[in-house]
């Protein structure tokens, strides 16, 4: 009889522990799922006060953008350029611009970073004057400028492109000596806040 009692109270012994060990398993596993949806929580909340942020300062940029394109004082500062023949190379924005200031335009591109090419900084730079320039706002809310430039080492015709709420820009240059035509990408800014670096002109 206190054997059979002493096996029901172990039994009941063993059932208890493994009762609590259960318990604290399941406690340990909601903890971990109630740490996790804070994280979570907190996660979404940075993430949409990124994404704020990250709008507010297109804006920003968009708005300068078009103000510095309408002011004629700005650089598109050009990360890829596709030549004549469908080839598209990434370059240097510090090397791959055009820039307006008042009158004066000026376009290098600078596609090598093995030579030094005539601007001393892999390619060619040319200036000129601007003539003929126009600025115009299609239905899509995408702002064209167009310009001639006409210097010593170039006589283009340029239509620059940029995009609605933003200010990614395309452009196009059109030499009237020759069809070696350029389409450049990038971004627009003001000419003060651009750090281009311009080689030596033709």
């Amino acid at each position: 009889m206190v054997m059979v009692t002493g096996l029901a109270l172990m039994s009941l012994d063993t059932y208890a522990q493994n009762s609590a060990g259960r318990n604290t398993r399941a406690s340990t596993r909601q903890e971990k799922m109630d740490a996790w949806h804070r994280d979570m929580a907190e996660f979404r909340a940075r993430s949409a006060a990124e994404r704020q942020l990250a709008a507010l300062a297109d804006s920003i940029s968009s708005v300068q953008a078009r103000a510095s394109l309408r002011n004629q004082d700005f650089v598109l500062e050009a990360d890829n350029i596709t030549f004549k023949n469908g080839s598209t190379v990434f370059v240097n924005s510090a090397t791959n611009f055009i820039s307006v200031k008042g009158d004066r335009a000026v376009v290098q591109i600078s596609p090598s970073q093995f030579s030094s090419g005539p601007n001393g900084v892999g390619g060619v730079t040319v200036d000129g004057t601007i003539s003929d320039q126009q600025v115009t706002r299609g239905k899509d809310g995408r702002i064209t400028f167009s310009m001639n430039v006409n210097g010593i080492g170039i006589n283009a015709e340029v239509h620059i492109f940029m995009f609605p709420n933003s200010n990614q820009a395309t452009a196009t240059v059109y030499p009237n000596f020759n069809s070696n035509t350029l389409w450049l990408s990038g971004t627009i800014v003001p000419y003060e806040n651009s750090d281009v670096f311009e080689g030596m002109s033709l």
